[in-house]
C-alpha cells in the first residue's frame, strides 16, 4: 500500500490563491517558472499551505493567504462594446479589467472571453479551479445571448440551427433559440450555447448567411446580468450565488464572503461609471470592425 501524498496539488493551489486557472499554472510549471522552497516545481507536487512553505513564480514570492482562507469571490461586471479581454493592451485601448476592484494577495480571473464587439455579462473570480470548470466543455454551463440579426431569416434555417451546422472547428449549434421582438430584415432572438467557442455566436448566424448587427451575453448558469447595472459596472455577488456556481461544477460550497450583509448593499454608481465609459468610446470605436 502505498503512503498517502500530504497537502494539495501545487496548480490547485496557487489557482485558488488567484495565480491563474489551474490550466495556466500547469503551464507555468512546465516552463520553469515556479519553485518551492527555492527547488524548482514539477507536475504533481503538492504542498501544504499552512506549513510556512516559499513558492514563486517567476522569482516572486506568491501570498498564498488567499489560499489559506479558500475564500472564493465573484464579481458580475457588464462589459461594454470596445473592451478587450485581456490585462493590457500594447495599444493602449480599454481593457475588462480597467474599473474591477483591487485586490491583495488575489486576482480576478475572467470566466471566458467576449470580443471586442460583445457586451453584456461576464464573470469575474478569485478562484481559479472554480473558472477553469466553469470554462470546460464538459460541464455544459448553459450561455444565454440576445441577438440581432440582419437578413431574412425562416423556419427551415432556424431547424438547421438548432439541429446543428458544420464550422471549420466542428459542429455546433445553439440548444434553444427563441424570436424577442422586431420586423422587416431586423429581428431579435436569444439563443442558447452550452459552450464557449471563440465567435460561435456570430459564426453559427453566419453561416446561413445572416449578419450579427448586436450581440449581448446576458446569462451564465442561472446567473442572470442584473437590472439596473450600467455597461462598464460590476457587481459582488453574494454567498448563495458563489455556491450555486460552484455546485453547478462540483466544487464544495464557500462559507465566507466580503458581503457584510448587516449593511445595504453597494449599489454602482451608474454616473461615474458612465462617465468612465465615455472617456474609452471613441477610443474603442477605432477598433470595431
Amino acid at each position: 500500500m502505498q503512503p498517502k501524498l500530504e497537502g494539495e496539488k501545487l496548480q490547485k493551489v496557487l489557482a485558488r490563491a488567484g495565480q491563474g486557472s489551474r490550466r495556466e499554472i500547469e503551464a507555468m510549471i512546465a516552463e520553469n517558472r515556479v519553485s518551492v522552497d527555492g527547488k524548482m516545481a514539477t507536475l504533481g507536487d503538492r504542498i501544504d499551505v499552512h506549513s510556512g512553505v516559499k513558492v514563486r513564480i517567476d522569482g516572486r514570492v506568491i501570498n498564498l493567504q488567499q489560499a489559506q482562507k479558500e475564500m472564493c469571490r465573484v464579481l458580475m461586471y457588464y462589459k461594454p462594446e470596445g473592451e478587450l479581454c485581456t490585462r493590457s493592451d500594447p495599444e493602449g485601448r480599454a481593457t475588462v479589467f480597467d474599473r474591477l476592484p483591487r485586490l491583495n494577495g488575489a486576482r480576478w480571473i475572467a470566466v471566458g472571453r467576449l470580443d471586442i464587439n460583445t457586451s453584456g455579462l461576464l464573470l469575474f473570480t478569485t478562484d481559479g479551479e472554480l473558472a477553469n470548470r466553469l470554462m470546460h466543455p464538459s460541464r455544459e454551463v448553459e450561455r444565454e445571448y440576445s441577438v440581432r440579426v440582419f437578413g431574412q431569416v425562416d423556419d427551415v434555417m432556424l431547424a438547421r440551427l438548432r439541429k446543428g451546422v458544420q464550422l471549420e472547428d466542428g459542429p455546433a449549434n445553439f440548444k434553444e433559440i427563441k424570436f424577442t421582438g422586431g420586423v422587416g430584415m431586423n429581428q431579435w432572438y436569444d439563443v442558447t450555447l452550452t459552450e464557449g467557442r471563440n465567435r460561435e455566436v456570430r459564426r453559427l448566424w453566419e453561416s446561413q448567411g445572416i449578419q450579427v448587427s448586436r450581440l449581448i451575453r446576458i446569462r451564465y448558469g442561472n446567473i442572470q446580468l442584473m437590472k439596473g447595472l450600467p455597461r462598464g459596472g460590476w457587481e459582488e455577488m453574494d454567498l448563495e450565488k458563489v455556491n450555486y456556481l460552484r455546485g453547478l461544477v462540483g466544487l464544495p460550497p464557500e462559507t465566507e464572503s466580503k458581503l457584510d450583509v448587516t449593511k445595504p448593499r453597494r449599489r454602482p454608481k451608474s454616473g461615474q461609471i458612465r462617465k468612465a465609459v465615455k472617456r474609452y468610446t471613441e477610443l474603442g470605436k477605432r477598433y470595431k470592425k
